[in-house]
C-alpha cells in the first residue's frame, strides 16, 4: 500500500502512483451523530455518482482502517487552482466573456444536478472551483439533498450561506424546491457584474430588507410560501416599488440582455423564478456556450484537419435520479459506519494500488486545524420572526 506523503498545502497532494497533483478532501464529523453520519454518507455517494465536466467528483477514496479504528474519510478529487470568490475579490479584470462562460458552466453543472433530483443548497462563489483555463466545477455537497416531492414534509431552513439565501428560506418556508439554487446563481451573477456581494446584510431580516429594496414589496401571493410571522413583518413595512433599473449600474457589463436574465433569476416567488433549463436557453449565454464548447470542454473534440466535432448533447442530464431510499433504512450510527466502510471497499475494487493517509504528512496535520464560520454562513435563528 502506498502512502500520500508529499503535501504542499491544505488539500493539495501528489498521488505517488502517477505523480499527479490532486486534492485531498476530508469528510469531517463523520460519526458524531446519526444525522451527521448520514449526511457524510450522502455526500460520499454523490461524489462517486457524479460524472459531469462542471461538477466535482471523486477520483478515488483512501483505504480506511479496520472498522474498529474507522473515524475519518478522505476523498481524492481533481485539483483546481482557485475559486470564484478569490477571482471576484482579486484585481483581475473580468470581461463580459469571462462572466458569460462562468455563468454558463454554473448553470450547465446545476442542470445536471437538478436532473438527478439533487438540490445543492449552498451555491456560493467559494463553492465554485476554477482552474487556470477558466473551467469551473461545482463542489461541496455537504448540504445537498434529494428534492422532496411532498410539499407537506418539512425541510430544514439551516441551508445556504446568508448572502445567497433565497427569500422563501429567509421567510421561513417549510418546503422549497430547486429554485433556491437558481436564486443563489442570480446573486453570484450580480456579484460577477458588480464585483461586490449583491445583498450583503448582517442578519437574515436585514437580508430580506435589501432584497425588497431591489425587488419591491412582494404581493401576498408571492409570499404564500412564507411563515405567518414573516408575512406579518412584511405587511407592517411601508410598501416599496421595484427598483430593478439599479441593476444596470452594476457595471458596463450589465447590458440589457444581462439584466433581463438576472431579473428572471432574482424573482421573489420561487414558482415564477426562471428554471436552469430556461436560463441556459437565454440569448445572453450563447457566447458563453460557444466559447466553452469551442476549446474548454471535454465532450467536444478536434479532428483533422481543423474541424471541431460538437457533442450532440451540449448540456447533458444525469442518466438517472440519485436515490436516497437507503437513508431511511439506517437507524444507528454503527449501522451507518458499517455501510460506509462496505461502500468504500466496493469502490476500491479496482486494479489500482490503494492509498492510505500518512499521519506524519503536512496534509494530515493541516486537517486538525479548525475554522470559525463567517456570520453570513451561520444558519438563521429559529426565532428570527418572533
Amino acid at each position: 500500500m502506498t502512502q500520500l506523503c508529499h503535501a504542499i498545502s491544505y488539500r493539495a497532494v501528489t498521488d505517488p502512483r502517477d505523480g499527479r497533483r490532486v486534492a485531498l478532501k476530508k469528510l469531517p464529523n463523520v460519526f458524531q451523530s446519526l444525522v451527521s453520519s448520514k449526511r457524510v454518507f450522502r455526500e460520499l455517494k454523490m461524489l462517486c455518482f457524479f460524472k459531469h465536466g462542471n461538477v466535482l467528483s471523486a477520483l478515488d477514496i483512501l483505504q480506511p482502517p479496520s472498522l474498529d479504528f474507522f473515524q475519518e474519510i478522505y476523498v481524492i478529487t481533481e485539483l483546481l487552482q482557485s475559486d470564484l470568490h478569490k477571482i471576484i475579490v482579486s484585481p483581475q479584470h473580468l470581461s463580459a466573456d469571462h462572466i458569460k462562460v462562468f455563468l454558463y458552466q454554473i448553470l450547465r453543472g446545476l442542470k445536471y444536478l437538478h436532473s438527478a433530483r439533487i438540490l445543492h443548497r449552498d451555491i456560493k462563489p467559494g463553492n465554485l472551483l476554477v482552474n487556470s483555463n477558466c473551467v469551473l466545477k461545482i463542489c461541496d455537497f455537504g448540504l445537498a439533498r434529494v428534492e422532496e416531492p411532498d410539499s407537506t414534509k418539512n425541510m430544514t431552513q439551516e441551508v445556504v450561506t446568508q448572502y445567497y439565501r433565497a427569500p422563501e428560506i429567509l421567510m421561513g418556508a417549510n418546503h422549497y424546491t430547486a429554485a433556491v439554487d437558481v436564486w443563489s446563481v442570480g446573486c453570484i451573477f450580480g456579484e460577477l457584474l458588480g464585483r461586490r456581494i449583491l445583498f450583503q446584510a448582517q442578519s437574515p431580516v436585514q437580508q430580506l430588507e435589501l432584497i425588497t429594496e431591489l425587488l419591491g414589496t412582494p404581493s401576498l401571493e408571492d409570499m404564500r410560501y412564507a411563515c405567518a410571522g414573516a408575512r406579518a413583518h412584511m405587511l407592517r413595512r411601508a410598501p416599496r416599488p421595484p427598483a430593478l433599473a439599479a441593476l444596470y449600474t452594476l457595471s458596463v457589463q450589465a447590458t440589457h440582455e444581462a439584466v433581463h436574465l438576472l431579473a428572471q433569476m432574482l424573482v421573489f416567488d420561487p414558482a415564477k423564478r426562471i428554471s436552469v433549463v430556461d436560463a441556459l436557453a437565454h440569448p445572453y449565454l450563447e457566447e458563453g456556450r460557444l466559447r466553452y464548447h469551442s476549446c474548454m470542454c471535454k465532450c467536444c473534440y478536434n479532428a483533422p484537419p481543423a474541424a471541431r466535432h460538437y457533442s450532440p448533447d451540449l448540456e447533458p442530464v444525469a442518466p438517472h435520479a440519485f436515490h436516497d431510499g437507503w437513508e431511511r433504512k439506517l437507524t444507528s450510527v454503527h449501522q451507518v459506519k458499517e455501510e460506509i466502510h462496505k461502500f468504500i471497499a466496493e469502490q476500491l475494487q479496482t486494479s489500482r494500488v490503494p492509498l492510505c493517509i500518512n499521519p506524519q504528512s503536512a496534509a494530515f496535520k493541516s486537517f486538525a486545524s479548525s475554522t470559525v464560520a463567517h456570520p453570513s454562513e451561520l444558519p438563521p435563528s429559529p426565532h428570527q420572526w418572533e
